[in-house]
């Protein structure tokens, strides 16, 4: 790790301090090689003083257990019938595995404790067939839970539910996640996956999607996507719906992916969010480390120019950032030359999983809106790499040296970058 991603790191720190994670891992998972660096994760995110909640499935397990006793299993996800045998085979799996998570976290210096915190009646009778042992969450003891993080110590929750009278059934461990996070206002609930891809050349999930977006998605996925995949992405909206801020899907097969989609600003998995809340706003002193850490890898691509904080905090009030759900996802400069009446379109950059959603289009026309209503005439752009782009989506032509202001012709001639000089004419308000 070097400096700068520790910088990255730190910004997100004081967000995410004693706020609450439910983290939801299904049985395979678990019984992935990486899991051992999930939890190695876990005490990562309890170290910076964010509670962690771990869910856990166990239908990997429970296939695994049946199958070693000659058991033919009514349903093995919690989704379908479970049947007496299913249930008690069901029962010793997920506690077996629970046992394991928990000398797991002890091996990373977790404390850790497992309860009887989900409350569940009968699923009931579904399309004509009783359920039998499949359950629904009914409730969740939230003063349990908060009492173990409060102390410290991180609550594991077997896929299994217990009502009054001391029955057990057997619950799906997405539908509990969602639940747990619902009834102690989690601020994300994470969901980690053997994949995070549907079948076919494109199968890989975006990274952000709105709950809308997401219910078009299961339309047009469905046949394409594992169960336990479709089963995610039905929950992390139905989170999002219930009032959890933030859902996230991760392949849990990546090492690291839970730490950097936590604290990074592309992430590596897929956010389902509730609303979209979008701005483009000034960029202000604070958010200068953030500007350079978003234009990084443009500028060490050569696509950007290479700026100092010093030089950005000169020309602060040039700066522009769009912002989606409180998170910087693209930047944008004009910076004006009053005399010539013209201006710079400079330092336009979406980052690298927010392309193709329209958000450099959208930074073109707030920066022409802007110029217009500073008085400017024309706006001219520099580039070596996205010439193409501007050319055609924002409809700018290729010019030559001359069309540049003085001052930013010198700076041109001797920079030996070699850009293509590209220009587009401002109709100002008011005008036709």
């Amino acid at each position: 790790m070097n400096v700068s991603d520790l910088r990255e790191i730190l910004q997100y720190v004081p967000r995410f301090r004693e706020k609450t994670f439910v983290i939801a891992v299904d049985g395979e998972t678990v019984a992935s090689e990486n899991f051992a660096n999930i939890l190695v994760d876990l005490a990562v995110l309890r170290s910076l003083s964010i509670r962690p909640i771990l869910v856990h499935g166990a239908a990997r397990q429970i296939e695994d257990l049946a199958s070693s006793r000659g058991v033919k299993l009514s349903n093995s996800d919690g989704t379908g019938i479970t049947d007496a045998e299913t249930l008690q085979v069901s029962i010793d799996a997920a506690i077996r595995l629970t046992n394991e998570i928990m000398e797991g976290l002890s091996a990373v210096d977790l404390r850790a404790a497992y309860m009887n915190s989900i409350i569940a009646h009968p699923a009931g009778i579904l399309g004509g067939q009783d359920q039998l042992f499949t359950g629904k969450v009914e409730r969740v003891d939230v003063k349990a839970i908060r009492f173990l993080l409060d102390q410290g110590i991180v609550p594991v929750i077997p896929p299994l539910g217990f009502d009054g009278e001391g029955r057990t059934y057997r619950v799906n461990s997405d539908a509990v996640a969602v639940e747990v996070a619902e009834a102690v206002q989690a601020t994300k609930v994470i969901f980690l996956t053997p994949t995070a891809t549907f079948a076919g050349a494109r199968g890989w999930l975006p990274h952000q999607l709105s709950i809308n977006e997401t219910a078009e998605l299961l339309k047009k996925q469905r046949g394409l996507a594992t169960v336990s995949l479709l089963s995610k992405l039905e929950c992390a909206a139905r989170a999002c719906r219930q009032g959890v801020p933030r859902a996230h899907l991760l392949d849990g097969s990546i090492n690291e992916a839970l730490l950097t989609e936590v604290f990074s600003h592309e992430g590596i998995g897929t956010m389902v969010y509730s609303n979209e809340y979008q701005q483009i706003r000034r960029v202000f002193k604070k958010d200068v480390r953030g500007v350079m850490t978003l234009i990084r890898q443009s500028v060490k691509s050569e696509e950007l120019i290479r700026r100092t904080r010093s030089e950005i905090l000169e020309h602060l009030e040039d700066y522009w950032l769009l912002e989606v759900a409180r998170s910087p996802v693209a930047c944008v400069a004009l910076h004006a030359y009053p005399e010539e009446k013209s201006g710079e379109l400079a330092c336009l950059y979406v980052s690298k999983g927010h392309e193709n959603q329209g958000y450099g289009r959208k930074l073109m026309a707030f920066i022409e809106t802007l110029a217009a209503d500073h008085g400017l005439r024309q706006l001219f752009a520099l580039s070596t790499q996205a010439y193409s782009y501007l050319q055609q989506k924002g409809g700018y032509t290729e010019a030559g040296v001359d069309i540049l202001p003085p001052s930013r012709r010198e700076k041109y001639l001797s920079s030996a970058r070699n850009s293509k000089i590209l220009i587009k004419q401002i109709t100002l308000r008011g005008t036709a």
